[in-house]
């Protein structure tokens, strides 16, 4: 039965068999039909959501700019069927020259501009922190980077630079610097960021990415002192550097580095000393750079190791803003020595009013100071930035000088030698005697 049913169906698969040929080729693109029938269907449905939710008034971006005219005689001529635009163009003239040559408008000022003004950027200053350097009309290009100036209205980089102080001038105040910053990073770190802000830093001039470590120093409150490389005794055996100031050295030579030394960074109020007791002992040489750093506006501080009457004779002629430390902390590295010197400068400063001591970036000078200053108010001390402290001394020493000199006008020298005189006369007599 199954061979009849085969026999009986052969001749209809004959016909099939073209048809299922010739289908093949529609079966395999339904799936891409189907699928752009569906895209289509969505395209519709979007515009009709367009149509009825869509703003209908629709206005092209546009791009104007205003012009002026530069004759009040010249002919209208509307620019634009925009009423808006209307009157933008008044004054426009057409100038068709006659000899042929190119055609020009007359009377435009366009207002498009390609200048920008930069955006005003303000830096957030930590609390407590002192103005970013430079200030401006406080430098001046020079051959190594910017050079400390007098400004245009007196204002000098000793007191732009300086950490301002509203102490109470009868209490006794101590100063401190500490020197050798930028030298290792770790106590630098330390001080920056523990020693109280009334604490000065000075630091070496030849440190790497020097203007960064002052900027940081003087963002925690401390004010700073640049220190430049002065002639030692045992020079050059014991050599601070290819920029030291020699003793011996003529002012050009000598003009040259300082110079390089002032340009490393901006932002200090002062200059110390490097070494240099042979430098210090020299007047001529002495002279000739606080004369330097007077004509700039910069303080001297030197640390107290050295000649002081050679210092002092040569601030006086240059009549540079300058004090001399009292004490070295850590001439001494040992913690006992240091705890020995600032009780010391706590002496002086009850006897005197103000002491100033100076120290090295020694980690056990940063420490014994970090300890010292605690409760120093309760001691009936207060710690005071070295420019205060130079600031109440060069008073002291102006009003000292001006009541001897009172004294002096009011006192002739003859009635004055008249008067000793008189007075040796009168002793004569008790001292013959033998009484």
């Amino acid at each position: 039965m199954t061979s009849a049913i085969l026999r009986h169906a052969e001749p209809m698969l004959r016909h099939v068999t073209p048809l299922l040929r010739y289908a093949a080729p529609l079966l395999s693109i339904r799936a891409p039909i189907i699928a752009g029938i569906g895209t289509a269907v969505l395209f519709a449905v979007a515009l009709a959501m367009i149509a009825l939710f869509g703003q209908s008034e629709i206005q092209l971006p546009t791009s104007r700019g205003d012009v002026e005219a530069g004759n009040e005689s010249l002919t209208h001529f509307q620019a634009s069927s925009d009423p808006h635009d209307q009157g933008m163009a008044d004054g426009i003239r057409f100038i068709e020259p006659a000899d042929g040559s190119e055609a020009s408008l007359e009377g435009i000022r366009d207002g498009f501009s390609t200048h920008i003004t930069p955006p005003t950027i303000e830096i957030q200053l930590p609390p407590g922190a002192l103005p970013r350097a430079p200030i401006t009309d406080l430098t001046e290009p020079g051959s190594g980077g910017f050079l400390p100036i007098i400004g245009a209205n007196g204002e000098r980089p000793s007191r732009a630079y300086a950490r301002p102080f509203h102490g109470d001038p009868n209490t006794p105040a101590i100063a401190l610097v500490i020197g050798g910053m930028g030298l290792n990073a770790r106590v630098t770190n330390n001080a920056i960021d523990n020693l109280p802000p009334e604490v000065a830093l000075s630091f070496a001039a030849y440190t790497d990415d020097l203007q960064t470590w002052v900027t940081r120093a003087r963002d925690a409150g401390h004010e700073v002192l640049i220190e430049a490389p002065m002639e030692p005794f045992d020079y050059p055996n014991n050599d601070p550097g290819p920029h030291t100031l020699l003793a011996d050295g003529t002012r050009e030579e000598n003009g040259r580095r300082l110079a390089w030394v002032l340009s490393r960074t901006t932002g200090y109020f002062a200059v110390t000393n490097y070494l240099g007791a042979r430098f210090s002992a020299s007047g001529p040489a002495m002279e000739h750079l606080l004369e330097s750093l007077e004509a700039r506006g910069v303080a001297f501080l030197h640390d107290g190791a050295g000649r002081r009457s050679t210092i002092v004779e040569a601030a006086q002629h240059s009549d540079v803003a300058y004090a001399i430390a009292d004490r070295i902390l850590d001439d001494n590295p040992s913690r006992s020595t240091i705890d020995n010197r600032l009780l010391e400068l706590e002496a002086l400063a009850i006897q005197n009013g103000t002491a100033l001591g100076t120290g090295f970036a020694y980690p056990a000078t940063v420490e014994e100071i970090i300890a010292w200053t605690d409760g120093l108010e309760f001691r009936g001390y207060e710690l005071a930035p070295p420019s205060a402290v130079m600031a109440r001394r060069r008073l002291e020493a102006i009003r000292q000088a001006e009541a001897e000199a009172l004294e002096r006008a009011n006192n002739p020298p003859a009635e004055r030698e008249s008067r000793t005189q008189s007075n040796n006369d009168h002793d004569e007599p008790a001292a013959s005697s033998g009484h």
